[in-house]
């Protein structure tokens, strides 16, 4: 974070061509600040043995451990031979493993009673773990001369396991930190002095020694406290200083009318809107009414109505005299929105029409598979104004779009577009439109205050009525086939009752990228499960229509079939013509059949959870009760099996979303968009550290307020500009 020269200074320089390279390709890591910024993942300590029992299957790992057990045994008539080792960590075992001429030092020197660190790739073989030919480093504590020549300066009571690869090991990391330790001294302190004292905080280069080479352990627990405000407090000053900015532009205030569009839209609902729906809209509603752009992230629940409050704001905005425009990230749910909003708005989308209400309004559609004609009176609509309401997909951001007077731009699934794409259609107001940004996957407060930081946040978390709860289950197709052919049963019965069904994959299958490479050996039932080619919905459907839904109508859906191809499945679908429906995630957000009870997932242990639970939300959408099946090919003690286990256990998408993030890192949570974010949390875990953000907010907004350019603090704003670029700073913007 901190780029001085010192800490600029190239790892080549430092630690040789060979060792940096290495650390380039493998860590990222490319300066000596880099490289102090590469903290321990944990530590170990002398004559303390790490968990075996929980490693990680298939990753990377670092072991401090004690031989329990050696012996080299003989195979292709006593041609071949391997070591192999058991290693304790007094209550767990781990086989270790060497092959061929590789035996011969390992046998010398990992006798019985030896500690030392191991690292390698964790498998499985014979149903138990195993590394195969690891690295190590033996820990021999008999000579103290001996034991610094092993591990360095490092040779204390804690030995820090860095995050390693299979080409640079936890030790080879160790060395390389204490050639550039020395370094820490020139770090700039980003913390205002009367924040860090005020708080407690050691000061910077401290938390630097004290991170890599800690004597005890509160010397560990003084760095991480101190680098999480660092990681905290940076990024909500960027945040913050974003906030400041949009606060300084003006946009034109839409006050609600009475007894116009959205007063006649209201009347004709059948329905109550939830007390969650009204008191979202007025927050909506007050912010429509400033002179300053909103800038407001909208999140609910699957089904919680978000569409309906967005559609209220955009008909307070035609009512005020200017236009709202839904960007929508798929041609399928652009199609999809208009259809319901159309739908639901009846004559008063019909303005200008025969037969339109007296307050209405045109609601248009523009995708880039339109015809030249449709499109041709699209775009005059919109320069007109005479559609107030246009929903379309990036084909609105295009420089032939002119709007007449852009009020609202609303954005559906946040995640989906690039900041470049929502500022070019904010652009196309008079002056910022005010922006709605909608998404469906509840995001925990702390990620929402991290990667939404310039935004308000509205939560919706009341189901409207008429929703019906759905059932979830794991059908485990390797351990329990019968199963399987259940779950095609109840997909019949719910048919025979009138209902339909969804079955989605995930691959097209028409391409194989994703076939396992000949000769690649199969090693365990989850490994066979991981090397399968994920199914296919060419293939599934195929299978389907002529094996266990032989009789029933079975269509497909997936992203590579024509815009009006796609439409007209989705209509057919939706007007109860096709009992099944089998698709790619096209049909993740925006679908809404409520005549659809079923969903099976194919290979659902290769979809995150929040996907899943996206997915799910497609049914239980009228009056008959949901029922969703997780087929997974994975092993019952998989941690695959654990994740579906949880979806199928809650309908909770908040408590889903922090299972989610507990499972992954932080990085691919808040998105690979978010390249500043990602390279800047290393310390700060979002769910665990809530607190330190919500200071560091308010810390942060209170900064910025008295000094925007942070002319007082070059400190900061060197730190600033290493975690933000331009563009960096641009991401940041809208998340």
């Amino acid at each position: 974070m901190d780029l001085v020269p010192a800490l600029e200074e190239p790892l080549k320089k430092a630690l040789g061509p060979a060792t940096a390279k290495v650390m380039a390709e493998h860590l990222g890591l490319h300066t000596v600040g880099d490289l102090l910024h590469h903290y321990p993942r944990r530590y170990a300590e002398r004559g303390e043995l790490t968990a075996l029992a929980e490693l990680p299957l298939d990753e990377h790992v670092t072991v401090v451990a004690q031989v329990a057990s050696a012996r080299v045994l003989r195979f292709n008539g006593g041609s071949g031979q391997r070591l192999e080792v058991t290693i304790t960590d007094g209550s767990g075992q781990l086989q270790l493993v060497f092959f061929g001429r590789g035996i011969h030092k390992p046998h010398k020197d990992l006798l019985p009673g030896t500690r030392a660190m191991f690292a390698g790739k964790v498998g499985v073989f014979n149903r138990k773990m195993q590394l195969a030919h690891p690295a190590y480093q033996l820990l021999r504590a008999d000579s103290s001369e001996e034991a610094a020549e092993t591990v360095g300066s490092w040779a204390g009571a804690l030995l820090p396991i860095y995050p390693a690869t299979a080409k640079l090991e936890s030790w080879k990391i160790a060395k390389a930190v204490d050639l550039v330790l020395p370094s820490a001294q020139d770090a700039v302190d980003p913390l205002p002095e009367s924040l860090r004292e005020g708080r407690g905080l050691v000061p910077l280069t401290e938390a630097l020694l004290k991170i890599h080479r800690p004597h005890t352990k509160a010397d560990i627990a003084d760095a991480r406290s101190r680098l999480k405000w660092d990681e905290a407090f940076v990024l909500q000053v960027a945040l913050a200083r974003r906030r400041f900015a949009d606060t300084q532009l003006t946009a034109v205030a839409r006050v609600p009318q009475p007894d116009g569009l959205l007063t006649a839209f209201d009347a004709k609902l059948p329905f109550t809107l939830t007390e969650g729906q009204q008191k979202v809209s007025k927050e909506i509603f007050d912010d429509l009414a400033t002179e300053h752009p909103m800038h407001r992230l909208l999140q609910g629940e699957v089904g919680s109505g978000k569409t309906m409050v967005a559609l209220r704001a955009m008909l307070t905005v035609v009512d005020a005299g200017g236009q709202a425009a839904m960007l929508a990230p798929t041609e399928v749910l652009a199609q999809q929105h208009h259809r319901s909003i159309t739908e639901m708005m009846g004559e008063l989308a019909e303005g200008g029409m025969l037969g339109g209400a007296e307050h209405s309004t045109k609601v248009v559609l523009l995708t880039g598979s339109m015809g030249t004609a449709a499109r041709k009176q699209a775009l005059l609509d919109i320069v007109t104004g005479e559609a107030g309401v246009v929903i379309g997909t990036h084909a609105l951001i295009e420089d032939k779009v002119q709007f007449h007077d852009l009020g609202l731009v609303v954005v559906d699934e946040q995640h989906r577009f690039g900041v470049e794409q929502r500022d070019a259609l904010r652009s196309k107001g008079k002056q910022p439109p005010h922006l709605l940004v909608m998404t469906a996957t509840p995001i925990p407060r702390t990620v929402a205050m991290t990667v939404f930081g310039d935004l308000e946040t509205s939560v919706l978390d009341q189901l409207p009525a008429g929703r019906s709860p759905i059932a979830s289950h794991v059908v485990p197709a390797a351990d329990k086939p019968h199963f399987l052919a259940r779950a095609w049963e109840r997909v019949r019965e719910e048919v025979g009752k009138g209902h339909q069904a969804y079955v989605v994959c995930p691959r097209i299958g028409d391409d194989e990228d994703d076939k396992p490479k000949k000769g690649a050996k199969k090693k365990s039932a989850e490994d066979e499960a991981e090397k399968r080619p994920p199914l296919a919905v060419l293939d599934v459907a195929d299978e389907l229509a002529h094996g266990p839904l032989q009789g029933l109508r079975v269509e497909v859906l997936h992203g590579r079939m024509q815009p009006d191809d796609k439409d007209a499945v989705m209509r057919r679908f939706a007007a109860g013509e096709t009992d099944v429906l089998v698709a790619t995630t096209v049909i993740e957000v925006g679908v809404n059949v409520p005549n659809a009870t079923a969903m099976v997932i194919m290979d659902a242990d290769r979809f995150g959870v929040s996907q899943l639970h996206q997915l799910r939300g497609r049914v239980g959408r009228g009056s008959a009760p949901g029922l969703c099946l997780l087929v997974t090919e994975m092993p019952e003690a998989s941690p695959a099996r654990a994740r579906l286990g949880a979806v199928a256990a809650t309908l909770d998408g908040f408590e889903l979303s922090r299972i989610d993030l507990e499972q992954r890192r932080e990085g691919d949570v808040l998105g690979q968009a978010q390249s500043g974010v990602r390279s800047s949390l290393r310390m700060l875990a979002v769910i665990e550290d809530e607190e330190i953000i919500a200071e560091a907010r308010e810390e942060a907004t209170r900064v910025v307020a008295a000094d925007p350019d942070l002319a007082g603090l070059p400190g900061l704003r060197t730190a600033l500009d290493a975690l933000l670029d331009e563009e960096r700073e641009q991401y940041l913007d809208k998340g």
